[in-house]
């Protein structure tokens, strides 16, 4: 069955915008990773095969770019000069996230190429945007988020330590989810007018843009946010949430255990009553306090977390996991995440797909998209292409118009 994009095809070139190409190619569309002679960059980001440097051995590249094709082109030579415009000619979205100005200045570029063609949708993916002071200045991952902003929202109640920034190169995430967004509008739109046009992703800005309550504790009530650990910054401390279980895992416990609805109270505390652990929590003082604004809402939540800390620290996680959650409170277990490989639910839904990676003998599972569709399904395809796979197929194709 066709994917919700089949039937559109992009080309993506550069190394900062793979993320936007693998949402979009593993939704139907048809997309060549045009990739240098030397291969794209996380070809050469580990973690590798067999731990063997092979540009056909990433696992990083191999998960980023399912579904994809992937041609090599020297944009510097003639020939392949002529390939990428006939390319571009072709295409209905360019994912562009080489540096800004690179392009046109070998009369490659949007600038050179679009006025040729008008349908065509060109999202330029760049640390800072196409224009302003700051236009050309590089960025990493590590710089991105720091200049963003999560980082200072993210780490540990002891503020003697410094920020965290979490990994996976999560700016590049960040910008290549907004950059569909704007791709998924813009394509709307050109149903609407038959034009294509540019569309201008700052790094930057998406990160910026995804800073939670942060932005809007400072804007809003001058309030700057504090890191805090396991759980939301905020601007006043909030209660403890990560509990260590009687068998030695952690747990994430929402609002330190206190149920958001005042109908669940009671039936926490029939739980604790089961193992004696309800302590003082049935004195009527301490749901009027945290539900009908009667008392010390702050004082009657500590304590209340308190108690629950201590019945935590008795109990397996993985029972209090499945009782809290069969009452509607949001407790969870912190897991590896080699743990999630055996999670029951996402066996039940599909979530993860077996297929072939790139320099390994043996298949891997790959989880698929965060979304289904009854219709048009979201499919495995292909799995990641080697360096250049598809030349001798894509280029076919243009000699044959």
């Amino acid at each position: 069955m066709p994917g919700p994009l089949t039937g559109l095809t992009a080309l993506e070139i550069g190394d900062r915008g793979e993320v936007a190409g693998k949402l979009l190619a593993d939704a139907g569309v048809e997309v060549v990773r045009v990739e240098p002679p030397e291969g794209a960059r996380t070809r050469h980001t580990g973690p590798f095969v067999d731990d063997r440097p092979d540009p056909d051995a990433s696992l990083r590249f191999a998960y980023l770019n399912t579904n994809k094709r992937s041609v090599s082109l020297d944009l510097a030579d003639p020939t392949d000069a002529g390939r990428w415009r006939a390319l571009v000619a072709r295409a209905d979205v360019v994912i562009d996230s080489t540096e800004p100005g690179a392009l046109d200045a070998l009369g490659l570029g949007h600038e050179t190429l679009a006025p040729d063609s008008p349908r065509l949708l060109w999202c330029a993916i760049t640390p800072f945007g196409l224009t302003g002071p700051r236009r050309d200045w590089n960025t990493t991952d590590l710089v991105s988020m720091a200049l963003g902003g999560p980082p200072m929202s993210t780490g540990y109640d002891d503020h003697d330590l410094p920020p965290i920034r979490a990994d996976g190169e999560h700016s590049f995430w960040m910008a290549g989810e907004y950059a569909v967004a704007a791709i998924l509008a813009a394509l709307l739109q050109r149903t609407l007018t038959g034009q294509g046009q540019l569309v201008d992703v700052s790094i930057h800005e998406a990160v910026a843009c995804t800073t939670e309550g942060a932005f809007e504790s400072w804007e809003y009530r001058g309030r700057i946010n504090q890191r805090q650990t396991g759980r939301h910054s905020a601007p006043n401390p909030t209660p403890p949430s990560q509990f260590l279980s009687g068998d030695g895992h952690h747990m994430q416990i929402l609002g330190g255990g206190v149920p958001r609805r005042k109908h669940l109270y009671p039936l926490l505390l029939e739980w604790l009553d089961e193992h004696d652990a309800a302590e003082d929590l049935h004195d009527p003082a301490y749901s009027r306090a945290l539900y009908d604004g009667e008392g010390d809402a702050a004082a009657a939540n500590r304590h209340v977390g308190e108690v629950i800390q201590r019945f935590v620290a008795t109990r397996p996680a993985e029972e209090m996991y499945r009782r809290a959650q069969s009452m509607h409170l949001p407790w969870g277990t912190v897991r590896q995440p080699e743990e999630n490989l055996d999670d029951p639910h996402w066996d039940d839904r599909g979530f993860f797909v077996e297929g072939p990676v790139p320099g390994s003998p043996a298949p891997a599972r790959y989880p698929r998209a965060g979304y289904r569709f009854t219709a048009t399904p979201v499919e495995f395809r292909r799995p990641a292409p080697r360096l250049g796979e598809h030349n001798d197929e894509v280029f076919a194709e243009l000699e044959g118009g």
